[in-house]
């Protein structure tokens, strides 16, 4: 089983960035202008850093992986490869993507904070917006799941029964999709006074790609191992 699909925190945010940069208005003269260019410049930020996050989300992921092997190695051995053990194989998912939005909580909420009371001149790119922050903000706040102590409660039922509380974050995870912003409904909006973003977003969004194709899939295939669970 690979990894789940879900964009990441950050090719998400320089995703968003780009968008923005790209779209940018006119001028700042107007609501429309006004609101649409202070989005920008809380999209830049965001995707700023996160893209300065990158190591610091791989050395938490480094370091969660030594506590697991520290503290419940091959718990989930005997696993079997099928349906019924996909939740648990998912959790472990859920503890990375933990790990990667919960390291850019506090910019992510000082972003949800700041278009909160914007209202762009696209109401459909209005209405996209409102449910990337509310899913963004749902990510930042993943409780880190306690796999150890599911794991073994999955084993200890013979790997019959996936516990509850992991089912449920399961769900709740699984809900918080990021849409893809239609930027291209605030085309017309452009101006080149924020033309300078757009190299260093590009840049950032091409590092963000290598380091999720090296380091994603591996990170998900080396913890289950450390714990047992099957790929």
């Amino acid at each position: 089983m690979n990894r789940p699909t879900k964009t990441t925190l950050l090719r998400a945010l320089v995703a968003l960035g780009a968008a923005l940069a790209l779209a940018a208005p006119a001028s700042a003269a107007g609501t429309d202008g006004a609101d649409t260019h202070a989005l920008i410049g809380a999209a830049y930020a965001l995707a700023k850093a996160s893209h300065a996050g990158i190591p610091v989300v791989q050395a938490k992921i480094e370091r969660l992986n030594l506590e697991l092997a520290a503290e419940c190695p091959d718990a989930g051995a005997g696993t079997l490869e099928n349906e019924a053990s996909e939740p648990m194989t998912y959790e472990v998912a859920v503890a990375l993507w933990s790990v990667e939005f919960d390291t850019l909580a506090g910019p992510i909420k000082r972003f949800v904070s700041s278009v909160k009371p914007l209202r762009l001149p696209s109401a459909r790119f209005d209405r996209v917006l409102r449910s990337y922050a509310s899913n963004l903000l749902g990510l930042a706040t993943i409780p880190r799941p306690d796999l150890c102590a599911d794991i073994r409660s999955w084993a200890a039922s013979g790997f019959r029964t996936v516990p509850a509380n992991v089912l449920a974050l399961d769900q709740r995870v699984g809900s918080l999709e990021l849409p893809e912003l239609p930027w291209n409904l605030l085309a017309r909006y452009e101006t080149k006074s924020d033309a300078n973003l757009v190299p260093f977003i590009k840049r950032a969004e091409r590092n963000v790609e290598e380091e999720e194709f090296l380091k994603g899939q591996d990170d998900y295939y080396r913890i289950l191992k450390t714990v047992g669970l099957p790929p």
